[in-house]
């Protein structure tokens, strides 16, 4: 199912390349990391890879150039992700982001809620659909079997690849960020920073636009 020894090796470092490229996911898990440390940074990371796997497995099936080739199903996909990330930087803002010492039961639903809002905001971010499906055919050989699992398989390496990358990331600002945080912790600047990335974030994929190109279905 796998392409030859080189092409693999071209996949996976240009896999890797993009992974660690910071982008949208990357600037969110930082600024996660950034309010409540690394360990939510790090669960942010795992839910911005469930919503990276159901971009996958919706490519696989075909589902995805449905989205991107109808405006009106990618114009309400991106501004429900959009509406979200606003929402998330107003609460922020308003000091509702939660608390992540929190410990017990009252800590898990915390942490599962950090994972359900990553997981939002990247099903519900269109860009995601267009990297899959631009990306990942190059890649497939009928010829090889499969291209559903092609795809599926050589999709769960990108989304690992992309994992590995942002758990570097989350814990890397997280760390950063607790240091700093010691001295001026009364400005409360980890919240304001992070709130301020939510909103952009939500501006950036309002903004998102569909290439001519896939909207035609070319």
């Amino acid at each position: 199912m796998l392409p030859d020894t080189p092409q693999l090796v071209f996949f996976l470092g240009a896999g890797l390349l993009l992974a660690a490229t910071p982008g949208p996911a990357v600037f969110y898990i930082i600024a996660r990391s950034v309010e409540q440390g690394p360990r939510t940074g790090i669960v942010s990371a795992a839910g911005v890879v469930a919503g990276a796997l159901v971009h996958v497995v919706a490519a696989s099936l075909g589902l995805s150039m449905l989205v991107l080739s109808s405006a009106v199903a990618f114009g309400v996909v991106k501004y429900l992700g959009a509406l979200y990330l606003v929402y998330l930087g107003v609460r922020t803002l308003l000091g509702r982001g939660g608390d992540a010492s929190w410990q017990g039961e009252r800590g898990r639903r915390h942490y599962r809620q950090i994972f359900r809002d990553a997981m939002i905001i990247n099903v519900f971010n269109p860009k995601v659909a267009l990297f899959f499906v631009a990306f990942l055919p190059q890649f497939v050989d009928p010829a090889r079997g499969s291209p559903t699992l092609q795809f599926l398989l050589l999709g769960s390496l990108l989304v690992t690849l992309a994992f590995v990358s942002d758990v570097c990331y989350a814990l890397s600002a997280g760390t950063v960020s607790r240091r700093l945080r010691e001295g001026v912790s009364r400005w409360q600047w980890h919240r304001w920073l992070a709130g301020v990335v939510y909103l952009g974030l939500g501006a950036v994929t309002a903004l998102a636009e569909v290439p001519a190109g896939l909207r035609m279905g070319r």
